[in-house]
């Protein structure tokens, strides 16, 4: 389920060019160009995954210059021109000379790791120190530039990670207004979804699942508090994981929940988005939920526990009401759940989403109390030319023509009239909030009444992706299963489970607080006896 979803229920030239256009082209786009080869001195990089990229530095077969090279022409050609995804909203300008700095580091004899010159796209709302901005896709934060790297940005600067650009997202990641659209942003302009272009890519890591899914680099970093990285996932036919809350650190992320809100990897392949965030962990003092993290059952590297027999002998819940669902979703879940059964699993019902009923306005209104207080605490202490959220809104209303064209900033406003976190009324609602979902969750997951504890719940992440409407804002198109993962700050991993008319739809694994590498393990082995995944096409529409 989005968030939005949830209120209503209750090439070195392309760098000299930092800013991306920000409107799609609504012409038919120049499929022949657009899916052209590379130029002959570059290295193929569409579908390529990151291990076999690090594989091709190894061996000195290409460079990490080259890599970026490769991504900027391709971004130039699809994203600028061809189908016009506009999914970034800003290229790094030091890219390339990152990337020869890691070359030489290289052929000194010093690997960093397996992200060592891999070319990495970040959310615009995540705060780099350096010559790109941090706005959340918003004109009220244009001209904002951090004074340092997010923790995370600086984790994967560390591995060696080349921070290629920021990708566009939903304004404010999606918490604006009632009757928003997935991928629009006053700054960045509507993102367009690869497997048919009039479609939403789903929000709010909009342009990071896009981008990702386009192959204009080799993995992506979203935020989620609701949905925001499964949804994405799910819709561009990805690997999402939306960590357990503490895993990542949220440091120099421009908030909306201290209790729900976390960064994770947006990949095309288990293998890549455990790779990815291997690089994202870490202690972070100045994130107090990162101390809760159990370090000794912490893997280091996500990838060692992911083989295909992962599945043979689990004990899996499946969502009761999605495997009864009429819907095309319904019809592949009954199916994956075969595959389920097939690679070695028990498969019993659940019924978490009858548990979790009711919870949505009480979320709602804790969403609402957390993000005026996180976001004027993070804007006092930048640069950035709203101090307050009340400025934030004095901002867009006098400034509507290009700040609010399609929609207004309700959300915004009923932030503003909350009355701090020591209101008793956002203190029963989180409590509301959180018993009910981990209860929800815990009792499943225990097998109570189901014959023994299960290693995960599998369900439908989100329907196929919707058609961009500007005028009426978007709609449901069938069950979602974001919000018991998120109220609850566990873990919640997205894997491609097939096509309904050509548009992607995502199994969800859920399980218990930190057991990203038991979910991994399962994606993996269901990934690989299905490889269900298919690359975007990038149809002017479906049909």
């Amino acid at each position: 389920m989005q968030r939005r979803q949830f209120i209503f229920r209750s090439t070195q030239a392309a760098l000299t060019v930092a800013l991306l256009p920000l409107a799609a082209s609504a012409g038919s786009p120049d499929l022949a160009a657009a899916l052209a080869p590379p130029a002959a001195d570059l290295p193929v990089v569409s579908e390529v995954s990151l291990g076999d990229l690090q594989l091709q530095l190894l061996s000195g077969k290409t460079t990490a210059r080259a890599l970026c090279e490769a991504y900027l022409a391709r971004i130039q050609t699809m994203d600028k021109a061809g189908p016009r995804l506009n999914a970034l909203i800003e290229l790094n300008p030091d890219a390339l000379t990152i990337a020869d700095a890691l070359d030489r580091e290289r052929k000194a004899g010093k690997l960093r790791g397996p992200l060592h010159g891999i070319p990495i796209l970040l959310k615009d709302n995540i705060d780099t120190g350096d010559k790109m901005q941090t706005t959340a896709g918003a004109l009220a934060m244009a001209g904002h530039h951090a004074a340092q790297d997010a923790f995370i940005a600086k984790q994967l600067r560390a591995a060696g990670a080349v921070i290629l650009g920021k990708t566009n997202l939903s304004e404010w990641a999606n918490f604006r207004s009632t009757n928003s659209v997935s991928g629009w942003s006053s700054r960045g302009g509507q993102t367009r979804n690869p497997y048919a272009l009039d479609r939403t890519p789903s929000g709010s890591s909009a342009g990071s699942g896009a981008a990702t899914a386009a192959s204009f680099c080799a993995a992506a970093v979203g935020t989620e508090t609701n949905g925001s990285i499964v949804s994405p996932a799910s819709c561009n036919g990805l690997v999402g994981l939306k960590p357990t809350v503490g895993l990542v650190s949220r440091t120099g992320i421009i908030p909306i929940s201290i209790t729900q809100d976390t960064a994770g990897p947006m990949a095309r392949t288990v293998r890549d988005a455990a790779l990815l965030l291997s690089g994202l962990v870490g202690l972070d003092p100045a994130d107090a939920a990162t101390k809760l993290v159990p370090l000794a059952r912490t893997p280091l590297d996500y990838t060692k526990g992911l083989r295909p027999s992962a599945l043979q002998g689990q004990r899996l819940g499946v969502e009761k009401s999605h495997l009864a669902s009429e819907t095309p979703a319904g019809a592949l879940l009954r199916a994956a759940v075969e595959v389920l059964k097939k690679e070695g699993a028990t498969v019993v019902e659940v019924d978490v989403r009858k548990a979790t009923e009711g919870v949505g306005q009480a979320e709602f209104d804790v969403l609402l109390y957390e993000f005026k207080d996180g976001l004027n605490k993070y804007l006092a202490g930048t640069k950035a030319p709203v101090k307050t959220l009340t400025e934030v809104i004095a901002f867009n209303k006098a400034n509507a023509a290009k700040a609010m064209p399609w929609f207004q900033q309700e959300i915004l406003e009923m932030a503003e009239k909350t009355d701090g976190l020591a209101s008793e009324k956002y203190k029963t609602a989180l409590r509301k909030v959180v018993d009910t979902s981990r209860q929800a969750l815990d009792v499943a997951l225990a097998g109570a009444g189901n014959g023994g504890g299960l290693a995960a719940i599998v369900a439908i992440t989100t329907g196929p992706a919707a058609c961009i409407d500007l005028v009426n804002g978007e709609y449901d198109t069938g069950p979602g299963y974001s919000s018991a993962a998120a109220q609850a700050g566990y873990p919640h991993l997205t894997v491609p489970m097939g096509l309904v008319h050509g548009l992607p739809v995502g199994l969800s694994f859920v399980g218990g607080p930190f057991k990203e590498a038991e979910l991994l393990a399962l994606g993996h082995a269901y990934e690989q006896a299905t490889k269900l995944r298919q690359a975007p096409t990038f149809r002017a529409a479906v049909g």
